[in-house]
């Protein structure tokens, strides 16, 4: 093993082992489940936005974004960076603070499925169950893209063998996240997202410089027809450009509507302290967004100046996702400091990763022992209960290994999908119990039905088969629950004067 992997290794334990320790100190902190799944709602303005947004960009942002970038130019990295953009301000401005107010009014809510059933008085509880399997059915295997991310970075970095890998990186996420719950995800994530900003950094200034500095790395992507013009794509293969077109657009910027919906960002909101501090949070995290996806974005550019330069080897295709690891390893030859910087680097797609697969591992297991079998367990004593949640948690993760076991596997498939699926299972109703007093329980179970569905009909069977309607299946989902929402809510019995005195009560609330 070389001096540069040795400090690459060294870096990668080093964070691996604070990031237990994290668990360890939080695990002091949970007394019972609400505060196992959602903190005590406990948390500051900054860990709230900052887990928030690690949690949401996971390895995308330091490796899908700047290799889409890298292959095509800026036109599909950019819209969808814009979509994402908008759709993170949107979430924090009109969601966070009436969801907080929200769950806490409606029965003190601790996950999304519960406050469906609370906000409605679902006493059947149709909602959070219905809502609990969609979950299940979306995270288990995002969770298994995110230990097979970990274990494909660890194989390809010291050469041990993929499975072995992947479990000890599941090991690691698993064991901070049994240990501490949902505060030890949401201060780690913070961790990780300060890590993230630093690979960022590092990338972009040594990209720059090894390229031959920002003139030469402008001049090469000019010299390439369509590729950075958010009109028009650059094709590698055969050096030409391509229109980019309006549905391609329109797909891209629909990715924003996927905040709407997803349990894992949804819970930081629920979870902070002191809503008021949430417009904090928000300026924070929606900076931050900002400027992480565009870095991520020119790195791509700058990746393919470091190739101009004779610095890097092409890439091609998939490969094109490696080009941070291959700026690491880069660095890390380079002396014992640089080295150190490489595995800071490495060590922030780690984090990445990471701070995704333990929200979806909590989000998932929370389905599972509070909104599936919350009934049977609500009468057993606090310590049996916390027991249930952490042995429910880990039979996910092992579901997830399972799922993650083959390293030729297409799990990273799923990612765009499952981000389709919370998009139109939960977004619409969330937004309609939010702010629309009509709503009710069928509306809101017809809306989650039929977003659910859409998404697997749309992607398997008319987007194969119609080739003007081959967008993003999230748009016509999110489209379709939301109708759904509206006609069966109208179809159907107006909510009783306590769902809307209590609806009343929120939008007071908000006023003050």
């Amino acid at each position: 093993m070389t001096t540069a992997h040795i400090c690459i290794m060294i870096a990668i334990i080093i964070y691996l082992g604070a990031m237990l320790f994290v668990g360890y100190l939080c695990s002091k902190q949970n007394n019972d489940t609400s505060d196992f799944y959602l903190g005590g709602r406990k948390l500051g303005p900054l860990v709230t936005a900052m887990s928030a947004e690690a949690s949401d960009m996971s390895s995308w942002l330091l490796m899908g974004l700047p290799g889409l970038a890298y292959l095509s130019g800026i036109a599909d990295a950019g819209w969808t960076a814009i979509g994402l953009a908008i759709g993170t301000y949107l979430n924090w401005k009109i969601v966070a603070k009436r969801i907080r107010l929200y769950t806490h009014v409606a029965g003190n809510s601790i996950t999304l499925p519960s406050f469906f059933s609370n906000r409605f008085r679902d006493d059947r509880r149709i909602l959070q169950s219905i809502g609990a399997i969609f979950i299940v059915i979306f995270f288990i295997p995002y969770t298994a893209s995110g230990f097979a991310a970990c274990g494909k970075l660890f194989s390809s970095l010291f050469g041990v063998k993929y499975l072995t890998a992947m479990i000890i990186s599941a090991l690691i996420i698993v064991g901070y996240t049994t240990l501490g719950g949902f505060l030890a995800a949401s201060t780690t994530d913070f961790i990780q997202s300060i890590i993230m900003s630093i690979a960022l950094i590092i990338v972009f200034g040594f990209g720059v410089s090894v390229a031959g500095g920002p003139d030469a790395v402008i001049s090469h992507a000019k010299s390439l027809p369509g590729y950075l013009t958010m009109m028009t794509t650059y094709n590698p293969e055969t050096g030409t450009e391509a229109a980019y077109p309006l549905i391609n657009i329109v797909s891209m910027l629909a990715w924003g509507l996927g905040y709407f919906g997803m349990p894992h960002i949804l819970l930081r909101f629920m979870a902070i302290e002191d809503e008021k501090k949430l417009s904090l949070s928000r300026r924070v995290a929606t900076t931050w967004v900002v400027i992480s996806l565009a870095v991520a974005v020119m790195i791509g550019v700058i990746g393919l100046g470091m190739t101009e330069a004779g610095e890097l080897e092409m890439l091609h295709g998939a490969n094109s996702e490696t080009i941070i690891v291959k700026i690491a390893d880069l660095l890390s030859t380079h002396g014992v400091l640089p080295a150190l910087l490489g595995g800071t680097i490495l060590a922030g797609i780690l984090a990445s990763t990471m701070s995704t697969a333990d929200s979806q591992l909590l989000a998932a297991s929370s389905a599972v022992s509070s909104d599936l079998f919350g009934a049977v367990l609500k009468n057993k004593k606090k310590q049996e209960t916390m027991l249930t949640d952490r042995v429910t948690l880990l039979l996910i993760a092992v579901i997830a290994v399972i799922i993650a076991r083959n390293p030729d596997s297409s799990v990273f498939n799923i990612v765009s999908f499952a981000w389709a699926g919370f998009g139109a299972v939960f977004g619409p109703v969330v937004l309609f119990a939010l702010f629309w007093k009509r709503t009710n329980w069928q509306g809101a179970l017809a809306g989650m039905v039929s977003g659910g569905v859409m998404v697997f009909v749309w992607k398997y069977l008319v987007r194969p088969n119609v080739s003007f309607l081959n967008f993003y299946e999230l748009l016509p989902a999110f489209l379709i629950s939301s109708v759904m929402i509206i006609v069966v809510s109208l179809a159907t019995k107006a909510p009783s004067k306590e769902i809307t005195d209590e609806f009343e009560l929120v939008q007071k609330k908000m006023a003050e």
